[in-house]
């Protein structure tokens, strides 16, 4: 037998190594398959990987909560200061004694408002509006930090406006409302949470940044494994993929594969949401129909009859609260000084849009500017890039009036299903690859995805942003750039956790505050979709979507004044 074992010695090797080749082919297609099953090839399969790969960064770095507000770059002293000034801006009263029960609560059903002066007030006024909190106990609360929100508005009209809410910080508030139309005006004012809620919400923000998680699958012939990704994650004994940008130096991080290289990764994707994030007595404040948006009345008259403003008064007194607009007869009319145009017909947007190429960069709010003007504009075709349904990158054209709509999503953090690796473009980086002029237009929006980390995160994703607008007006001054703010939803009390308009809110005041003195036009989202009658909603309705457009052209194609013929001007002359 030993004699004739070199025979037959190449056919047994054969053999083997192909029955060993075909179990790794099977176990390698399954994907599911447990780890310590796996680990018996790991070390043949990080040889392999290892002559294929390129260098993959890995980090090995404790993360932890506190750590989260504070990855990417160091900020300048400017910055820096600019960061400090913008917190102390959002910075919110409250409760002096944490862990208040729920009948030391804020209650709105026996909260209630009183209408100053009388009965009928005159056009270009302002009506003022006393708000007193209650708790559950009907007795009055001695501290603020309630959010509320408040419009005015007339329903046979299809007539709306926000209020300004004014906290005394010690349960009482004052709500300001400009007198636009005449007619019979009604307040309607809404608590979003009791204070008691917002102090769980900023514990929150603080402490649990990774309450919604991130997935990415990575892939490597057969072999496939799926990692949790965040832009902090919480302390574990893993190792780190390190998928910073290099350009701005935003982090993000994905724990690394057991078996294969941080080089391997192919998507991104929404993981879902961390449960049991409260304690007992914080469960209380986050209840539908008790103190989750609910209305607060009057405790008298709802309503004022505003009477037409007399001949050669002003309709608005330059002292008095002033918002970006209001709507009448479901139309929003702008307060900046831009003339509101209307868009009723497809023709219209296509002599606006000629020779025109619009840039648009965010979330899904934004995705739905492009999904109105390529449904309303037949002249638009969309080109298929195989891209993923609500993801994109998304293209139109219309060559023959040489009209070209783009958009693409911003960059991780997003909740989108599946984004593929190389689609993951961050939106600064999109600005600086844009050359810009007359016939280019931007816009952005960015802020809901934002909204479960601290707001020194928010902050710093806009200061690229910016930097990159400012970098590129300074070649093309002449490039139109639009900035769309955030605006309010649909509440209950699970999304109240991750998506609260009080989150809203906070980055609402930063983005506005961030590009003041930039040469952009900011679209009023949250003042749109308050002062309206529609319900809130994350994706807006057609007819706020159409108000947006609208203004939108109206900044690309505004009315110009008409000139006067030469003869005229000469006869006035001396």
């Amino acid at each position: 037998m030993e004699g004739r074992m070199p025979k037959f010695a190449p056919i047994l090797i054969l053999l083997a190594l192909s029955g060993f080749v075909l179990l790794i082919r099977n176990i390698t297609s399954m994907e599911k398959l447990n780890c310590q099953t796996m680990s018996a090839f790991y070390q043949i399969q990080s040889s392999i990987h290892s002559v294929f790969k390129t260098p993959e960064a890995l980090l090995s770095v404790e993360l932890n909560h506190t750590y989260c507000a504070h990855l990417g770059q160091e900020p300048t002293a400017e910055e820096a200061r600019e960061e400090s000034d913008l917190l102390n801006s959002i910075s919110w009263p409250g409760p002096l004694v944490p862990g208040l029960p729920l009948r030391l609560s804020s209650d709105p059903a026996q909260s209630y408002f009183v209408i100053r002066g009388p009965a009928e007030q005159q056009e270009g006024g302002q009506l003022v509006v006393d708000v007193y909190m209650l708790n559950f106990m009907g007795q009055p609360k001695k501290h603020g930090g309630d959010f509320l929100v408040a419009r005015l508005h007339s329903p046979d009209l299809g007539a709306g406006v926000v209020g300004q809410v004014h906290d005394h910080r010690n349960g009482s508030y004052t709500v300001l409302f400009p007198l636009l139309w005449a007619g019979v005006v009604q307040v309607e004012l809404t608590m979003v949470h009791p204070s008691e809620a917002v102090v769980v919400l900023k514990r929150l923000r603080e402490e649990q940044p990774d309450r919604v998680f991130f997935k990415s699958v990575f892939r490597s012939g057969f072999l496939s494994e799926t990692t949790v990704c965040n832009l902090c994650l919480p302390h574990k004994e893993q190792p780190l993929c390190n998928f910073t940008d290099l350009q701005t130096g935003e982090p993000w991080y994905c724990y690394k594969p057991k078996m294969l290289g941080c080089d391997t990764r192919i998507n991104h994707s929404k993981g879902g949401y961390k449960k049991n994030l409260l304690t007992k007595n914080e469960v209380q404040f986050f209840q539908s129909g008790v103190n989750i948006k609910v209305p607060i009345h009057s405790s008298g008259m709802d309503n004022v009859t505003v009477l037409p403003a007399e001949k050669g008064e002003t309709k608005m007194k330059s002292n008095k609260f002033t918002p970006a607009g209001y709507y009448y007869h479901d139309s929003w009319r702008p307060l900046s000084g831009t003339v509101m145009r209307q868009f009723n017909d497809s023709s219209a947007i296509t002599q606006c849009l000629k020779g025109k190429i619009i840039n648009m960069f965010g979330d899904s709010t934004v995705r739905q500017w492009f999904e109105y003007l390529n449904a309303f504009v037949p002249e638009l075709k969309e080109i298929n890039l195989h891209s993923p349904k609500n993801v994109g990158p998304y293209m139109a054209v219309d060559s023959g009036h040489s009209i070209l709509l783009t958009y693409r999503c911003h960059g991780p953090p997003i909740r989108f299903t599946s984004v593929s690796s190389p689609e993951m473009h961050y939106v600064a980086n999109e600005l600086d690859r844009i050359r810009g002029g007359s016939g280019t237009v931007v816009l952005v929006g960015i802020w809901s995805h934002f909204s479960t980390f601290p707001v020194e995160v928010y902050i710093r994703r806009l200061r690229h942003i910016r930097r990159a607008v400012v970098r590129l007006l300074n070649r093309e001054p002449a490039t139109l750039v639009v900035i769309r703010t955030a605006n309010l939803q649909k509440l209950d009390p699970e999304s109240s956790l991750f998506n609260s308009d009080w989150f809203s809110q906070q980055q609402d005041v930063v983005l506005r505050a961030m590009f003041q003195g930039v040469n952009v036009q900011m679209l009023d989202a949250w003042e749109m979709t308050l002062a309206h009658h529609h319900p809130h909603l994350l994706h807006p309705p057609p007819t706020i979507i159409k108000n947006m457009v609208d203004l939108i052209l109206s900044h690309i194609c505004p009315v110009r004044e008409k000139r006067e013929a030469p003869s005229k001007r000469l006869k006035r002359d001396p």
